[in-house]
């Protein structure tokens, strides 16, 4: 095609001639600026064609030590309410308890938008390394919580202070070039496993040290006072690391308009040679776009996204205070150390899925009828759940590993799927901002998952006897509905298909 515009050229007039070649390369020329972060970045990118695994393993363990002050709870959660001495019964800690993992993602809702624009405007790696500094001073104070309102104040501060996940997704797309946006985008859902595996493993382990392990910890120590502090700390130090490492972590945000052309006439400009898909993207971020809320195709597969972030926040809340509530009301008597094996045992499943099996799976059946099969499956699983409570170990532990870890790659399928109709329901250049959209919305319902999970789970204390699904059953029956609906919502006319979609 490049080869006939040139022979047009030759073929006309001495000044279109000469003006033919002046245009090819100025559209093969990416323009930088000197001084600007995000041209350097720009630049590194253009230099060095292979997928950047240094700055990807970077962005991962961001990602990574985002998720830890999430999942790592859950394993002692039951019992850090029962020693605030805020609940009485164990009615009264399912609805405290609740409230605890709800404080988290309410503060991350409130502030998820205002964090993306405050990214777009003083750029990303402030924004990343005030989140962090963030997490570390409050999830600790977290671990020194002697009341439930302080325990509430600080996890709705390190969710409201830290909302990296608009941030960094918008780094990830613009440290790697085009080809490589699908590796990077997989970050997220792998990092996600890995805290399922490291958070729950943390708290379960280190909760409660000078009972587990008196030798090391005495009962008039530090930890003996604050049982829950340890696991707190470790994270902590954790996020003291990867802040000292964003030191080196690169700024990707231009400070100046690309589209300027008056600019690029007094020398301050540098053009460099470089493919013209890669000047495109660079000059396509001054095109007017459409607003995202009337996008029905991004709106549509938001919405599934957030009725299955909806199911697994108020799964996961539910299954870690049943577990480790007693049999006479229907649970398991699990302690922090046995749900933590769970939850890490189920982590480990889902990078295991994620690499190996889905890929496959997607191949033959395309994401949507892979999610709604994944879908189908988990509400069977879920009715398996009540019934364990009659079953003694060692079957207990195998079987309810089983089926957490059929149940968590059923929903990882489902989020994954997700994932795609989101991406290809919009430009390159409108991602960052439907990410953080979606992080926000998906905040909203997070937030109110473990809150009206913890709130029914206190309910079905109070009904063992009930003759429509007595006790704990209720709560898994309320689950199969909300992923039913989630079920008929992958169907026309609920879910718009995009028109660049791959269909099946």
């Amino acid at each position: 095609m490049a080869g006939g515009e040139i022979q047009e050229g030759a073929a006309g007039s001495e000044g279109q001639e000469a003006t033919a070649p002046l245009l090819e390369k100025e559209k093969a020329a990416a323009v930088y600026v000197e001084g600007c972060p995000g041209c350097a970045s720009d630049r590194r990118k253009a230099a060095n064609p292979g997928i950047p695994y240094l700055q990807f393993f970077h962005v991962w363990s961001i990602i990574l030590v985002s998720c830890l002050p999430i999942s790592f709870i859950y394993p002692f959660l039951y019992f850090m309410i029962r020693d605030l001495h805020v609940a009485k019964t164990v009615e009264d800690i399912g609805f405290y308890g609740g409230f605890v993992g709800a404080s988290y993602m309410l503060g991350r809702a409130l502030t998820s938008t205002v964090w993306g624009m405050v990214a777009d405007r003083i750029g990303r790696k402030p924004v990343i390394v005030f989140g962090i500094f963030s997490m570390l001073v409050f999830n600790t104070l977290f671990g020194l919580s002697t009341n439930y309102w302080m325990a509430i104040t600080s996890r709705f501060l390190v969710g409201s202070l830290t909302a990296l996940l608009g941030p960094i997704r918008a780094y990830t797309n613009e440290i790697c070039r085009p080809e490589h946006q699908a590796i990077g985008m997989s970050l997220d859902s792998t990092s996600w496993a890995v805290g399922l595996i490291i958070g729950p493993a943390i708290g379960g382990y280190l909760a409660q040290p000078a009972e587990k392990y008196p030798m090391l910890f005495p009962v008039n120590s530090l930890f003996g006072r604050f049982p829950y502090f340890l696991p707190c700390l470790c994270i902590s130090i954790f996020c003291f690391v990867i802040l000292i490492s964003c030191i080196w972590l690169p700024e990707t945000l231009h400070n100046h308009k690309l589209d300027k052309i008056e600019d690029r006439a007094n020398g301050s400009f540098i053009a460099h040679s470089a493919s013209s898909e890669e000047l495109i993207e660079q000059q396509v971020k001054s095109v007017p776009t459409k607003n995202l809320l009337k996008n029905w195709p991004l709106m549509s597969s938001i919405v599934l996204y957030c009725i299955f972030c909806f199911d697994d926040m108020a799964y996961t809340e539910i299954v870690s205070l049943w577990s480790e509530s007693d049999r006479k009301y229907g649970g398991l008597s699990f302690s922090p150390q046995d749900v933590g094996q769970v939850f890490a045992i189920t982590g480990g499943s889902v990078v295991l899925y994620q690499t190996f099996i889905y890929p496959q799976i997607d191949k033959i059946l395309g994401p949507i009828n892979t999610s709604r099969v994944a879908t189908v499956v988990s509400m069977v699983l879920l009715f398996t759940y009540p019934p364990m409570t009659h079953l003694s170990r060692p079957w207990l532990p195998i079987i309810l590993n089983i089926v957490s870890v059929l149940k968590a790659n059923c929903l990882v399928s489902i989020v994954t799927c997700c994932f795609i109709l989101q991406n290809n329901s919009v430009n390159q250049d409108q991602r960052a901002t439907a990410d953080g959209l979606a992080t926000t919305i998906m905040s909203v319902f997070k937030a109110c998952a473990p809150a009206g999970a913890g709130i029914v789970f206190s309910w079905a204390q109070r009904r063992q006897h009930a003759f429509f699904f007595p006790g704990d059953q209720i709560l898994f029956f309320l689950l199969v509905v909300v992923e039913f609906l989630g079920l008929v919502w992958t169907f026309k006319p609920f879910l718009a298909i995009p028109e660049k979609f791959p269909q099946n």
